[in-house]
């Protein structure tokens, strides 16, 4: 009998070590669309992302009501819902909830922007086949595509974008795009 006491004492710490551990991780929220940091052209759009859990997301709410999580794993729980913004800002707060009523909550700010952004050549030269253009992009929220004959250049997105340019052909059709997909076009001759 103090054989068996005393196996179970050395095997003591064995076997805790098999007892699962509490679930202290926190759902974690992502949006993956609308792109562009929650800007949209509409007052009603589709947002769209996903839960991520360790364990499983059991629910996910828009500013307190449950929505529906879309087919597949609960580990990587997606949704979507449709947004109904009243004048040109909105805040949704999405939240998530895993089996061990671990809760998260992320705040989504939205901005409705039926504007386009403003796009001007500053400069525009030929020399033999080659048209150089400068120009600047500007926009209320922000810039993200400035395009040159249907070649998205490498800039940095912002407000403002100054960009430089160079094709051939006749003219230089620009176009600039903002967060929200507006699209200004301008055809730049020299």
């Amino acid at each position: 009998m103090r054989r068996a006491a005393l196996a179970l004492l050395l095997l003591a710490p064995l076997l805790g070590g098999c007892a699962r551990k509490a679930d202290s991780f926190k759902p974690r929220i992502v949006v993956t669309s609308p792109d562009g940091g929650g800007v949209g052209r509409a007052r009603a759009f589709t947002i769209r992302g996903y839960a991520l859990d360790d364990q499983g997301v059991e629910r996910i709410t828009v500013d307190g009501k449950a929505i529906p999580i879309q087919p597949g794993s609960r580990k990587i729980a997606n949704f979507a819902f449709q947004t109904q913004v009243q004048g040109n800002k909105a805040t949704y707060l999405i939240g998530a909830l895993d089996a061990a009523g671990n809760k998260s909550v992320l705040e989504v700010p939205i901005t409705v922007d039926g504007k386009a952004p403003i796009l001007k050549a500053a400069r525009v030269e030929r020399s033999g086949t080659l048209i150089r253009v400068t120009g600047v992009a500007t926009d209320d929220n922000r810039v993200t595509e400035v395009l040159v004959d249907g070649k998205r250049l490498n800039i940095t997105s912002g407000s403002r974008v100054d960009f430089y340019a160079e094709t051939t052909g006749v003219y230089a059709d620009l176009e600039a795009v903002d967060g929200a997909g507006n699209r200004t076009r301008l055809r730049a001759r020299p």
